[in-house]
């Protein structure tokens, strides 16, 4: 059986060996870069200590983040619907007054 392959990453300075497909290592290294800049502004802030629980908060916020845009929370669909309906009444409008002209 093959081993599997991993890639060594950097979160706030301590390394972590990760297994990690070839096709997968630049979005994972991404994630790595997104999350050392959570956890590093979560200890600039010094509220928290201790790399578990700075990790653990970081987590919690970049969990929020993806929920907030999976809910759509700040986007309100339908007012969207709404204004997409009215944009479609003004170009049928519009089309209809070119369709006069012909």
């Amino acid at each position: 059986m093959a081993e599997p392959k991993t890639v060594e990453v950097t979160l706030l300075g301590r390394s972590y060996r990760v297994a990690c497909e070839d096709h997968e290592r630049d979005a994972l290294m991404e994630a790595v870069v997104y999350l050392d800049a959570k956890m590093s502004e979560i200890r600039k802030a010094g509220k928290v200590m201790g790399a578990e629980r700075i990790a653990v908060m970081a987590a919690l916020n970049v969990a929020h983040e993806l929920l907030t845009l999976k809910l759509g929370a700040g986007f309100d669909l339908g007012q969207a619907k709404r204004r997409l309906h009215a944009l479609e009444s003004q170009i049928d409008a519009a089309i209809a007054k070119q369709d006069k002209l012909f």
